[in-house]
């Protein structure tokens, strides 16, 4: 399939971008995330992987949106929940 990233066309197909990250260990998700096979890695990692471009010429939008359109599924980040301080935040908010 035919998808445009940092303004290049790049045809890309599914079964390439799964070998392309096969023997890629995932980086710490902090973003978006997509999951390839049985990993999940971050969408700008395989961004860099498969266009072998730096992680700034392209955008999250774009990447999720190519990965999307290949089939693959995408991931929003996690909220991030404050940690409690005390045992009184504990009971404050009834656990």
């Amino acid at each position: 399939m035919r998808c445009v990233i940092a303004r290049f066309p790049f045809d890309l197909v599914k079964s390439e971008v799964e070998q392309a990250m096969s023997g890629i260990t995932p980086e710490s998700v902090t973003g978006v995330s997509v999951t390839i096979g049985r990993r999940v890695y971050p969408v700008m990692q395989v961004g860099e992987v498969i266009t072998r471009q730096n992680r700034r010429d392209f955008t999250v939008a774009e990447m999720r949106r190519a990965l999307t359109r290949l089939g693959f599924t995408c991931h929003e980040p996690r909220p991030v929940v404050p940690a409690l301080e005390t045992r009184a935040d504990e009971e404050a908010l009834g656990w």
